[in-house]
């Protein structure tokens, strides 16, 4: 059942756009495997051998810690109504912050976010479609405010901040650099 593509075609880019949650699977070769789901509009399609997604500050930062040691990504879209699907993007993965020299032309693909933190740039390698049948029907209602309105309250420096406290470190201890390359 399971269907393997070099690129992404037209309809697979369409069932993307579509989506208001996608997953996100990375890992080093010694550090605990990472799965958080992503959502808030955050992806964009720019080719079909390329996306980028826009991180926003949350309790971890351990995609940013494992790509930096080892650029694996696995992103996963199901669809939840509609036709079953599940679809897989398997690539390499860098990561930009906001003082890279790259960061301004990425982000500017997204509608600004409070709290983002990093726009990871996937080069897909692989895509592959499954059947899906086991997914269940979920229906979306909408977006919850929570995220970005804690972002708001906390403000610039208070984000800043949080990223000092709760950011800087994965929890197998691998560093994510948010300080010196977002300050």
């Amino acid at each position: 059942m399971a269907k393997q593509y070099d690129a992404l075609t037209e309809p697979l880019q369409a069932f993307i756009a579509a989506q208001k949650i996608f997953f996100v699977g990375t890992a080093t070769a010694d550090s605990r495997i990472n799965v958080s789901p992503k959502g808030m509009d955050t992806l964009r399609v720019l080719s079909n051998n390329r996306v980028v997604w826009l991180n926003l500050t949350g309790s971890g930062n351990e995609t940013s810690a494992h790509v930096q040691q080892d650029p694996r990504m696995t992103l996963m879209f199901c669809a939840f109504e509609g036709a079953p699907l599940i679809l897989r993007l398997y690539g390499t993965a860098r990561v930009t912050h906001q003082n890279d020299p790259e960061w301004s032309a990425l982000y500017a693909h997204f509608t600004p976010l409070p709290g983002a933190r990093q726009v990871f740039d996937l080069a897909i390698e692989l895509v592959q479609t499954s059947c899906g049948f086991g997914v269940p029907y979920l229906t979306y209602k909408e977006e919850r405010p929570l995220l970005a309105d804690w972002a708001m309250k906390k403000g610039d420096d208070g984000v800043r901040n949080y990223w000092q406290e709760k950011n800087q470190m994965s929890i197998d201890n691998i560093p994510t650099h948010i300080i010196e390359k977002n300050t």
